[in-house]
């Protein structure tokens, strides 16, 4: 399995795996403005994309935000999006995927990264905390607009 960071060549294989994910989070496929979401987001560099490719095919990726801690004076990262093709599931494709993004924060001096899931997606938090990720101490609250 080859993990990498996406670019505008892989766009197009990304964006679907982007648009199977939000439909995973019961979004209505929508392949065009997924698409048009990540490029802007690359162009802008606003995100940092990693894609998982196994045989020649996609099969899962990961996106962070970069962001900052004023505490610590450095960079940090929020990793967003993290997606593996049902059936390439239990393959550790999202294992590779995590230690990835780990190897690339640390390359970037930031000082962590941070993820949310549900609380009932066990699966992933298996994940997680297999990868020594620990919950944090901090309420989290937000507000929708509109």
């Amino acid at each position: 399995m080859d993990i990498f960071q996406a670019t505008m060549n892989e766009l197009e294989e990304v964006a679907m795996l982007f648009d199977e994910y939000r439909q995973f989070y019961g979004i209505e496929s929508d392949q065009s403005s997924a698409k048009a979401f990540l490029q802007l987001r690359m162009a802008l560099r606003e995100s940092v994309i990693f894609m998982a490719v196994e045989n020649g095919r996609a099969v899962g990726f990961t996106q962070l935000y970069p962001t900052f801690s004023s505490i610590a004076l450095q960079r940090a990262y929020i990793l967003n999006d993290i997606y593996v093709k049902e059936d390439a599931r239990g393959q550790g494709v999202g294992t590779a995927l995590m230690q990835k993004v780990f190897q690339y924060c640390e390359q970037q001096s930031a000082r962590y990264v941070t993820l949310q899931t549900a609380t009932d997606n066990i699966n992933a938090r298996k994940l997680y905390e297999n990868l020594h990720m620990k919950q944090d101490q901090y309420c989290n609250y937000v507000k929708y607009f509109d």
